[in-house]
């Protein structure tokens, strides 16, 4: 299949969904984490237990959620709980595999921006904020992030610090994490419409994996930062034709997230 049978944005839905094979309890972000996790649910992790913020565990959604509180997520769901309850029993009880976030801004250590745009007080954007986000990314066993590359998205320092990453490095995550008595590792996977990243021991992003037709130049083009890149760039599998059928069919038939 070539590159024009399918949009940066499907390639990047698919190469994020993919990731999830073999995780078992995965926290649910809205947006593009919403529609790669129903993806994996429907592909490569079947057994994926979906966790929605409004109080949902063991989601299994006939269709894709609109929101982490359409009541389409409590079909056949697992348990229904107040929102105390699944942050305090099942988040900080140390129950969540992985915690699936978007970003409006990252920097190199995975740090995340959801808050504004701009100086705090007065800013250029006020994003909607954290939600449950600060509380995944310090409790989930690691973090997957999904969002679209942009210069303006992957910065040298981000405006806000709405999730921690890995701070300002691994050594010093690993120490706060620690004195703070986080669960979660941080982040692991980082997937855009142009590559795939994951963390190299310094706790830095590193490109693993460019998808069809990128480049590396094309990476740099986007970033605030010199990047990190592997030795040897992998090209990441283009999409099969049954996933296209399931985002274009079954989970995003009007294309809000892909076109």
């Amino acid at each position: 299949m070539s590159a024009s049978a399918f949009s940066k944005n499907e390639m990047m839905i698919v190469a994020a969904a993919r990731e999830l094979a073999g995780q078992r309890v995965c926290f649910v972000g809205v947006g593009l984490p919403n529609i790669a996790v129903n993806l994996a649910k429907r592909t490569v992790a079947p057994d994926l237990e979906l966790v929605y913020e409004a109080g949902v565990f063991g989601a299994r959604p006939a269709r894709l959620p609109l929101s982490i509180g359409d009541p389409t997520i409590v079909t056949g769901a697992t348990a229904v709980t107040s929102m105390y309850e699944l942050f305090s029993f099942y988040l900080q009880g140390g129950l969540i595999d992985v915690g699936f976030l978007g970003a409006a801004q990252i920097d190199r250590f995975g740090n995340i921006n959801t808050t504004v745009i701009g100086e705090y007080d007065s800013p250029k954007t006020r994003l909607p904020g954290s939600g449950g986000a600060c509380e995944i990314a310090i409790n989930a066993r690691q973090v997957f992030v999904i969002m679209r590359q942009s210069a303006r998205s992957f910065v040298d320092r981000i405006d806000f610090r709405t999730s921690a990453g890995n701070l300002g490095g691994a050594e010093q995550s690993e120490r706060i994490r620690r004195e703070q008595g986080w669960l979660g590792r941080g982040p692991s996977v980082v997937v855009t419409d142009l590559a795939i990243w994951h963390f190299d021991d310094d706790g830095e992003m590193r490109v693993d994996s460019l998808h069809p037709g990128v480049t590396i130049d094309d990476v740099r083009a986007t970033v605030g930062w010199e990047p990190r890149a592997a030795p040897v760039l992998a090209t990441t599998p283009v999409p099969s034709a049954e996933e296209l059928r399931l985002i274009r069919e079954e989970l995003d038939p009007g294309g809000a997230y892909t076109s």
